[in-house]
C-alpha cells in the first residue's frame, strides 16, 4: 500500500516551514522597530507560527518554527524592548514558551491521530482489495479468464505489474505436480497486466512458455513442494534474478523496476505455477504487510484456478466419453447420405443421452438410429452407450426393426434392474436423501433401408415419427405405429415397410428439437415440416437451418438429429441367378460370378470371389437344399450372397486334421473382409464381403489348420 505522506505532501511542508520563519523573522524586526513605542501587544503575534505549525507541519518541524519563535522573544523582550517591567517581560516570555509547547504537544498528538486514521485506512483498503479478490476472481470456471481476473484485482492496487505463469499440465485440466522437481522448470505464460499501456517492461506474450532456472524465484517456488513461502524481492535481488539475462536486465533498469513479490499458486497441496507483482512506478517497496496481502490473494486465486483446473478435467472428460459414444465422421455409404447434429441440454458439459447412429449391414443396406435416454449428465450419457452398444450388436445379426425393439426393450429392463441399489450400498450424491436418481428409460426409432429394393423397414419405441421429404418437396410424417417406450416390458412393436423414391430425405429427431417454450409440439412440427420443404445447397446446410429456427438459446432437453437422402443402387451393379440343388451347379455359379466381375474391370478380385462363392454354394447344396439363389452386388469391393430356404445359422469353427468339413467358412473368413448370416422369412442369407484389390493370396497352403 502506498504510505501515508507523499512527495508532493512533504514539498508542501517544507513550503509552509519557509513560509512561517519569514514570518517569524518579518514580526521581529516588526516588533522591535515599535519597541519604542511600547507596542508590547506585538508580542502576541509571535504566538502565531507555532499554533500555525501545530496543525500544518510535522513534529520536527513544529520544533523548529517553536525554537526560533522562542528564541527571537526571548532576545526581543528579553534584551532590547525598554520600558517594560521584568513582570511583563516574564509573562511574555512564559505566554511564548506556553505558545511553543502546546503547539508541540498538538502536532505529537495529530501525529498519532493521523497515523491511526492511515493504518485504518490502509487496512480497510487491504480488506476492500481482498474482498474485491474473492468476488471478482473465479467468476468464471475458466483458468485463463481467472488468472487473468487475479491481474485485473491485483493492478494498479497493489502492484504496477503482475504476471502469472502456470503448468501446461493445469491448462489442459491434469494434475499438477507435487514432488520436488530437479533442474529448470517451464511455465507458460497465462496473464499479464501492468499500468503502462501495451505491458512494455516484459518480454513473454500471453501463451509463450518459458524455462525458469532452478535458482530463479520462479524455479524455487514451484520446486519446494509447499516449503517455498512467498517472499519480497527488493532491489538488489531484482537486479541479480535478471544478471543472467542482459536484455532483461536493461529493461528492469530502464523502467526502474525496484521490488517484487513471488507468490506460488499452491492449492490442496499442489503448485500450479507462480503469480509475481513488481512495483516500479510506485516509490515504496513491498512490505511484510504487503507480501501478507499478495499471498492471501494468490492463496484465494489459486483455489479458483484449482476449481477451474477441475472442472477443465472433468469437461474433457465428459466430452471424451460422448465422442466415444457417438458416430465419429461421416460413413461413405452407396445407401444413403447423411448429415448430423447433436447438442445436449447441459452445454457445459457436453454431456447428454441423445443418440444417433449409421450402421451399414450387409448387402449394402444402412441402418438408422435415433434414441433418447431419460434425464441428461454422465448417468444418462453411460446408459445411452451401452443402449447404442447393444443396438449395433443387434444389428449386426441382422434382426428386423420390430425384434430388434423387442430385445433392447429387455435390456433396458434388465439396466433398470441393476441400477437398484442393495441396501447396504452407499447413497449416491443428489438422489433420494442426497442420492442421483438412477432412473432408467428410453425411446427409439430404427430403420433399415435397402438400396437394391428401395425399401425402408420401420420401427420405434415411444419416440417421435420420423419426416419424409421427397424428391418433389412435399414433407410428410410417415405414419408409424408409435409402440411403447423401452423399458415397460409386455407390449409388442410393429414395423412398416415403404419404398422410397432415390433422393427421398429421411428425417430422424429427437423430441427435444419440437419443445421449446414458444410452440407447442404441433406447431413445432408443422414449423419441421416447412423448414425440410425448404430447399438447401446440402443435408449440412439443411441441419443448420432447422436447429437455427426450432432450437433455442437455452434449450432445456437434449436434441439430436439425423437426415439422410436415399440412393438406389443402379441393375447394372446387382446381378441375381438361380442355382440348382445339385452338385454340379457349383461350378456354373463360379462361371457366372467371375463373368459378372469381368464385365465390371475387377479381374483382381475374380479368384478369390470365385473360392469365396464355391464354398458357400456348396454349403447351401449340402447342408440346406433349394430354392437357392447367388447375389453379387458390386459396392465398395463385391458382395456375395446365398441364399437358401434353412433357417439354420452357420457357425465357424477349426476343423482338426482328419475331419472332411468344417473348412468352407474357415476359407471364406481368410479370404474377405467380412461374413456373415441374416435371417429371413424364406430362410437365410450368407453373405461376404470380397474387396476390389485383395491383397496377396496366401495360398491354400498359409491357411491355418488345412
Amino acid at each position: 500500500m502506498a504510505s501515508f505522506r507523499s512527495p508532493f505532501r512533504r514539498l508542501q511542508g517544507a513550503a509552509v516551514l519557509v513560509l512561517l520563519l519569514v514570518y517569524i523573522a518579518a514580526i521581529t524586526v516588526v516588533q522591535y522597530q515599535t519597541s519604542s513605542g511600547h507596542l508590547a501587544r506585538w508580542a502576541s503575534f509571535s504566538l502565531l507560527a507555532p499554533l500555525a505549525a501545530a496543525g500544518l507541519l510535522v513534529f520536527w518541524q513544529a520544533l523548529v518554527i517553536a525554537l526560533v519563535t522562542f528564541g527571537a522573544a526571548f532576545t526581543l523582550y528579553g534584551f532590547h524592548v525598554p520600558n517594560l517591567s521584568i513582570g511583563g517581560r516574564v509573562t511574555v516570555l512564559l505566554a511564548v514558551a506556553l505558545a511553543c509547547l502546546l503547539s508541540l504537544l498538538v502536532t505529537r498528538i495529530r501525529e498519532d491521530r493521523e497515523r491511526r486514521v492511515a493504518r485504518l485506512t490502509v487496512a480497510t483498503e487491504r480488506l476492500t482489495l481482498l474482498s474485491d479478490a474473492s468476488s471478482r476472481i473465479g467468476s468464471t470456471l475458466d483458468v485463463r479468464r481467472t488468472a487473468d481476473e487475479l491481474t485485473q484485482v491485483a493492478v494498479p492496487r497493489l502492484a504496477d505489474l503482475v504476471t502469472v505463469d502456470l503448468y501446461d499440465s493445469v491448462l489442459r485440466g491434469e494434475e499438477p505436480r507435487t514432488q520436488r522437481f530437479p533442474g529448470p522448470v517451464t511455465l507458460r505464460r497465462v496473464a499479464q497486466r501492468s499500468v503502462l499501456e501495451g505491458i512494455p517492461e516484459v518480454m513473454l506474450d500471453i501463451g509463450e512458455s518459458l524455462e525458469y532456472p532452478s535458482e530463479s524465484p520462479h524455479g524455487r517456488a514451484v520446486a519446494a513442494s509447499g516449503e517455498y513461502r512467498a517472499r519480497v524481492l527488493d532491489a538488489a535481488a531484482v537486479a541479480d534474478w535478471f544478471a543472467r539475462d542482459p536484455e532483461r536486465a536493461e529493461r528492469v533498469r530502464e523502467y526502474g523496476v525496484h521490488s517484487g513479490v513471488v507468490v506460488p499458486l499452491r492449492a490442496r497441496g499442489a503448485t500450479l505455477g507462480v503469480a509475481m507483482f513488481v512495483r516500479h512506478r510506485r516509490p515504496e517497496d513491498f512490505d511484510q504487510a504487503d507480501l501478507l496481502l499478495a499471498e492471501e490473494i494468490g492463496a484465494r486465486a489459486a483455489v479458483c484456478l484449482d476449481n477451474a483446473r477441475r472442472y477443465t478435467h472433468e469437461r474433457s472428460t465428459s466430452l471424451t466419453l460422448q465422442r466415444s459414444l457417438l458416430p465419429r465422421g461421416r460413413p461413405d455409404l452407396a445407401a444413403v447420405e447423411v448429415a448430423s447434429r447433436y447438442l445436449p441440454a447441459d452445454s457445459t458439459a457436453g454431456v447428454g443421452g441423445d443418440w444417433y447412429d449409421v450402421i451399414p449391414l450387409s448387402g449394402a443396406r444402412v441402418a438408422l438410429v435415433v434414441g433418447d435416454v431419460v434425464g441428461h449428465g454422465l448417468h444418462a450419457s453411460a446408459t445411452m452407450g451401452r443402449l447404442r452398444a447393444t443396438v449395433r450388436t443387434l444389428a449386426d445379426i441382422d434382426l428386423p426393426p420390430d425384434e430388434l425393439l423387442t430385445h433392447l426393450d429387455d435390456v433396458v429392463i434388465r439396466m433398470r434392474g441393476e441400477n437398484e441399489q442393495p441396501q447396504d450400498w452407499p447413497e449416491e450424491p443428489g438422489g433420494p436423501g442426497g442420492a442421483q436418481s438412477m432412473e432408467t428409460g428410453a425411446t427409439c426409432l430404427y430403420a433399415v433401408y435397402d438400396p437394391v429394393s428401395r425399401t425402408c423397414a420401420l420401427a420405434r419405441a415411444g419416440h417421435p415419427a420420423p419426416a419424409l421429404v421427397r424428391p418433389d418437396g412435399t414433407v410428410e410424417m410417415i405414419d408409424l405405429p408409435a409402440g411403447p417406450p423401452l423399458g415397460l416390458g409386455g407390449l409388442p412393436f410393429e414395423s412398416v415397410e415403404i419404398r422410397l423414391p432415390e433422393g427421398s430425405v429421411l428425417a430422424l429427431y429427437t423430441d427435444g428439437l419440437l419443445e421449446s417454450y414458444r410452440q407447442d409440439l404441433d406447431q413445432g412440427l408443422a414449423e419441421l415440416s416447412g423448414l425440410l420443404a425448404r430447399p438447401a445447397a446440402s443435408l449440412e446446410a439443411t441441419c443448420d437451418m432447422v436447429l437455427k429456427s426450432l432450437v433455442d438459446q437455452h434449450h432445456t432437453d437434449d436434441i439430436a438429429l439425423l437426415l439422410a437422402r436415399t440412393r438406389a443402387l443402379s441393375p447394372s451393379q446387382v446381378s441375381t441367378w438361380e442355382v440348382p440343388a445339385e452338385p454340379t451347379a457349383v461350378g456354373r455359379a463360379r462361371e457366372l460370378a467371375a463373368r459378372q466381375l469381368t464385365s465390371w474391370g475387377l479381374e483382381n478380385a475374380v479368384f478369390t470371389t470365385e473360392l469365396v462363392v464355391s464354398e458357400l454354394v456348396t454349403n447351401a447344396i449340402r447342408h440346406a437344399g433349394g430354392p437357392i439363389q447367388l447375389r453379387v452386388i458390386r459396392e465398395h469391393g463385391v458382395i456375395c450372397e446365398v441364399s437358401d430356404g434353412s433357417s439354420t445359422s452357420p457357425h465357424l469353427r477349426r476343423a482338426r486334421a482328419y475331419d472332411e468339413n468344417g473348412r468352407g467358412l474357415f476359407i471364406v473368413a481368410h479370404l474377405t473382409q467380412r461374413w456373415g448370416s441374416r435371417q429371413s422369412s424364406t430362410g437365410k442369407t450368407i453373405w461376404a464381403e470380397v474387396p476390389e484389390e485383395p491383397e496377396d493370396f496366401p495360398g491354400i497352403a498359409e491357411v491355418p489348420a488345412l
